[in-house]
């Protein structure tokens, strides 16, 4: 293997749509971002990504398409997806020096198709390539254009567009999602390696104690999309019997479905109130999660799910859905693991939080927060990420 770099280093080409300072795509660009500030003195991230935000028009302000931009411990080359064709890809990659590609999609038709194509079209296997398919094999990503997403894997397998491929599942779960919905075709070339949280530095939580004849605070934090459930929150909520103050966070990816929510919304009891409150930016996550008494997310999929970290951080209980790798909440004495029909189970655990006494309350906050603080302090999910990226390279020693 030639080393690229010329520091030695090995250099990583990572394609995704969003990155930094983009936040609206939520866990995905976290994950990049703390995999390059975990491991930017070992491997040299070059990052290709898209130069606007989820939503927005408008190109970031202050960045400078087209050119490698320092940003964090790794480069930054944003580009304008109308631009992106397979023909200029073609030569920005056979210029750009580097010794892996790591791309964050299995179905988007910028950042990862194009790439696999030119590489198919070449009729060469070039630098070894490391795929994170971000949780889309889930079930509940799956059920969502699920005929569109059939035909185009029938399509991939004949043509052999991913064989090859090293694969990069977040958890032993994700492993049997990727082996059910492509089968031969990762054959045995997936690694485990957990998603990596931010490298926190010690938070002051400030606690806000909840009288209990005020209503349970509670609080839903992601991109308002069919993928993150709102509405089974609002289900859930319409059987409460006690007071809930519900506060919504985050952008509105589907105006449709957000269409959907607010229907619901006007069906609710009198008891139970909800606002939205918008988009948060990334450093503000855990001072506003801090301020309620309950994390209510009943995600359809989450590869890792990097906002129920950050609920743990400010000290919630957490009750989340049992479609991601978090299952040991119950366990730990911090919250609910739920199926998604169980709707009685959602409404039972937001009562019984509703009737804990302020210490009850205290002590899970507690709990939270030391269990959060136990996954930042493991060594073995930084070993496992360095791991991915050393077994790619040795193929082509």
């Amino acid at each position: 293997m030639t080393l690229s770099s010329q520091r030695g280093r090995p250099v990583i080409l990572v394609f995704t749509r969003h990155y930094l300072p983009g936040f609206r795509a939520g866990g995905p660009i976290r994950s990049i971002a703390n995999l390059v500030e975990r491991l930017g003195d070992e491997f040299e991230f070059r990052i290709v990504t898209s130069d606007r935000d989820i939503g927005d028009a408008a190109k970031y302000s202050g960045v400078t398409a087209g050119e490698w931009l320092h940003v964090g411990k790794g480069y930054v080359r944003y580009v304008d997806t109308r631009k992106l064709s397979l023909a200029a890809l073609r030569r920005f990659v056979g210029r750009t020096p580097h010794d892996a590609i790591y791309l964050n999609s299995f179905f988007d038709p910028w950042f990862t198709i194009r790439v696999l194509l030119n590489r198919l079209l070449a009729r060469t296997r070039g630098a070894p390539i490391v795929i994170a398919p971000r949780g889309e094999f889930s079930a509940g990503a799956l059920a969502l254009g699920r005929a569109k997403k059939s035909l185009y894997l029938g399509i991939t397998r004949m043509v052999g567009l991913y064989a090859g491929l090293q694969w990069h599942a977040s958890t032993e779960h994700e492993v049997e999602e990727i082996r059910r919905a492509l089968g031969r075709v990762a054959e045995r070339r997936i690694r485990v390696a957990r998603d990596l949280s931010q490298a926190a530095a010690e938070e002051r939580i400030e606690w806000i104690e909840r009288s209990t004849r005020s209503p349970l605070r509670v609080c839903f934090l992601s991109r308002i999309s069919p993928m993150k459930n709102l509405d089974l929150c609002l289900r859930v909520l319409s059987r409460v019997r006690v007071p809930v103050d519900f506060s919504v966070y985050g952008p509105l990816e589907s105006t449709s479905y957000w269409s959907e929510c607010q229907a619901l919304i006007a069906e609710l009891p009198g008891h139970i109130q909800v606002t939205h409150e918008g988009e948060v930016r990334p450093t503000d996550v855990v001072p506003t999660l801090s301020r309620h008494d309950l994390f209510f997310f009943p995600t359809r999929g989450e590869n890792f799910g990097h906002v129920i970290h950050e609920a743990l951080r400010a000290g919630l209980p957490t009750l989340i859905s049992d479609q991601t790798p978090w299952r040991d909440l119950a366990t730990q004495g911090v919250g609910w693991v739920i199926p998604l029909q169980d709707v009685q189970g959602y409404v039972d655990a937001i009562e019984e939080v509703a009737g804990w006494s302020p210490e009850q309350s205290r002590q899970c906050s507690e709990r939270a927060r030391r269990y959060a603080k136990s996954l930042d302090q493991d060594d073995e999910l930084v070993s496992s990420n360095r791991r991915l990226f050393l077994d790619a390279l040795r193929e082509c020693a």
